[in-house]
């Protein structure tokens, strides 16, 4: 694990070379210094690897930038119904939570993202030169290379598309000034339809393991492109093909669920690279993530109520025996005593990370998430009974609480998918998915759920 961490950040200054962004005041500040890229580099298998490593360290922030997970936090948390303002909240954000949404807002600010894509985009337009330079170099390798940048460009892509809908569609890299240009929003329905390519071409070539744990957990394997096509054919309304996605994941034995207490919070969100997780961006000593400050140094957000109200909150409470709890609410999802989100902040359910141990990874998808992904498919595709006896297992491995059950008829659909719905609220709470589960199924059949936002607001206003 520390290897791999400490090889990210060893090759930081290099990939900056290569693509490096100069000029703040372009549409997509995204340029290296001209000639950089033919010139000096793309010459051998260890520099494709650098660069290849490079991109996962852009995802960490560096210098004044921040790290993109917080971007994925705010885009995935900042509209929805789970936070509050506390008294560090930035005006940008506030402004996001009272629904006054500016293009002069930073948080709408793509750069961090187009930077990431551009390194991508320079993989794939150079990395192929490289097998004329280096004999050593083996078309295997470079398709292995190119699988990974694919699904981190589609990756990058679907937040983006899920955010803001129509956006500048870039597939070939940024090499100079000369090369940068205003660019017209593609459709979403366009993006959409390069993510499925992408990941269709990545799934082909992407390895099934590194053999190192941390490199499975922490760069893009086969399973990790499964995942993101679960959760891209999800949001596409193609149910049948997201449940063979995630079947793939299911099939290949390699996650499983992390047993309840003791150890699952410790194990899945303090150590981190768990047999539950499937891609997480990696920080540590060398990157500290961002949500200490954002949660503990000076709060900008606590748990609403809807969470940290042990009466009336998502996971509820047994008054007789307050040891009897749902294990992902209090002293996991937050501290429901003053309300602080605790995923990022707690070394355990009751002690506080120091801050120099801020480095919580950022879970993009863990085993939790492909099996509720499969159980919401399988309740828009007449299978509502096998839906609930997933849902019965996610809350077996939490100790959830009678008090949040629903009996529902596995033929009825929408009652089936707003228990899933609820689930995921509790499971996921504030790992950037909430707005992105609430607005997929709001927008279900035409946005023929549009009380669920309707409802949202109601509550949150």
């Amino acid at each position: 694990m520390q290897m791999f961490r400490n090889n990210i950040f060893k090759l930081i200054c290099l990939v900056m070379m290569i693509t490096s962004a100069v000029s703040c005041s372009k549409f997509l500040d995204l340029q290296p210094e001209d000639g950089v890229i033919r010139q000096n580099f793309w010459k051998t298998k260890e520099q494709v690897a650098a660069a290849v490593n490079g991109f996962y360290a852009s995802l960490l922030g560096g210098g004044s930038d921040v790290p993109i997970p917080e971007f994925l936090f705010l885009w995935g948390e900042l509209r929805a119904d789970m936070l509050t303002p506390s008294l560090g909240v930035a005006a940008s954000e506030l402004d996001i939570m009272n629904v006054n949404i500016l293009e002069t807002n930073s948080i709408t600010n793509w750069r961090a993202v187009y930077r990431t894509i551009n390194y991508c985009n320079t993989v794939i337009d150079f990395a192929p030169e490289v097998l004329n330079n280096d004999q050593t170099f083996t078309q295997e390798a470079l398709n292995a290379y190119l699988g990974e940048v694919k699904a981190l460009r589609a990756l990058m892509y679907f937040y983006l598309v899920r955010s803001f809908r129509d956006v500048p569609l870039v597939l070939k890299s940024t090499s100079s000034d000369d090369q940068l240009q205003q660019l017209p929003k593609s459709t979403g329905t366009e993006v959409l339809n390069q993510i499925v390519k992408d990941l269709s071409e990545a799934e082909a070539s992407a390895p099934l393991t590194f053999n190192n744990t941390a490199y499975d957990k922490g760069r893009i394997t086969r399973y990790t492109v499964n995942a993101i096509q679960a959760d891209v054919y999800l949001w596409m309304e193609k149910y049948t093909d997201a449940i063979t996605a995630c079947d793939k994941v299911i099939s290949s034995g390699r996650y499983g669920l992390l047993a309840g207490t003791p150890g699952w919070f410790t194990g899945l969100f303090v150590n981190g690279n768990s047999n539950e997780g499937i891609f997480e961006i990696q920080f540590d000593a060398q990157k500290l993530n961002s949500f200490y400050a954002m949660f503990r140094t000076r709060p900008r957000f606590v748990a609403s109520s809807k969470v940290s109200d042990p009466a009336s909150g998502i996971y509820s409470a047994d008054i007789d025996n307050p040891d009897n709890k749902d294990i992902r609410g209090d002293g996991a999802a937050a501290r429901f005593a003053d309300g602080m989100i605790w995923k990022y902040v707690g070394a355990n359910s009751e002690d506080l990370r120091t801050v120099e141990s801020s480095f919580a990874h950022w879970m993009v998808y863990r085993y939790a998430d492909i099996l509720l992904m499969k159980a919401e498919a399988m309740a828009l595709t007449n299978r509502g009974a096998e839906a609930l006896e997933i849902i019965d297992r996610i809350r077996l491995r939490a100790n959830a609480l009678p008090e949040t059950a629903r009996l529902v008829d596995p033929s009825d659909t929408e009652s089936l998918c707003d228990y899933i719905l609820e689930e995921r609220a509790r499971e996921f709470a504030f790992e950037g998915k909430r707005w992105y589960d609430l607005l997929r199924h709001a927008k279900r059949n035409n946005y023929s759920r549009l009380d669920i936002l309707l409802s949202m607001v109601s509550e949150t206003v």
